[in-house]
């Protein structure tokens, strides 16, 4: 059984700034670089950090290319809040086939006892094809606390929605004590 935290052998992450300010220059892009450098110590190779407005049309085309690319993670950083051009989740939406709900609440709660407001982010998890995209948010504690919670699963998630991973198959009518009396072991 492999180990469930490594990132695959040629995994390739690319980390998308969503910020007007970034894009226009009048803000140097801190959460971006962060996150990039953050993926590469978990083990990804990360592409060039792409930096775009808070633009729907914007948002999509640059999740769009990375999915062609054949990127296995996608994260996202900003727009994720609820002022009124934080359109990042939305953008997402249009671009994923399937939601991953249980790891954008865990990103939601990892920086909730340091930041009740993290609380407000609506930041989304999904997967189109075989990439895994996170929207994180566009600060650096929550980058930091986000990149935190991916650490432990992000490798388990690319091996599965590439079709591997270290599944354990039981017998539906087996109860394995040791998983809380639930009948079937493995995430998917």
């Amino acid at each position: 059984m492999s180990h469930a935290l490594e990132v695959p052998d040629g995994a390739r992450a690319q980390v998308i700034t969503v910020s007007d300010r970034a894009y226009a220059g009048s803000y140097a892009d801190q959460s971006g670089p962060l996150a990039a450098q953050a993926l590469g110590l978990i083990g990804f190779a990360v592409d060039d950090v792409v930096v775009v407005p808070d633009d729907r049309s914007a948002i999509v085309i640059a999740l769009e290319a990375a999915v062609a690319a054949g990127i296995h993670l996608v994260v996202t950083t900003g727009g994720t809040g609820l002022a009124p051009r934080d359109v990042t989740p939305e953008a997402t939406r249009q671009v994923i086939d399937r939601e991953v709900p249980g790891l954008a609440a865990a990103l939601r709660d990892a920086g909730r006892a340091a930041v009740p407001t993290a609380v407000l982010s609506r930041g989304i998890v999904g997967v189109r094809g075989g990439t895994l995209v996170v929207n994180l948010p566009g600060s650096a504690g929550g980058v930091s606390d986000g990149v935190r919670v991916l650490a432990g699963v992000v490798g388990h998630a690319v091996a599965q929605i590439r079709g591997g991973g270290d599944h354990i198959h039981v017998d539906p009518g087996h109860v394995d004590p040791g998983r809380s009396g639930r009948g079937s072991g493995g995430t998917g």
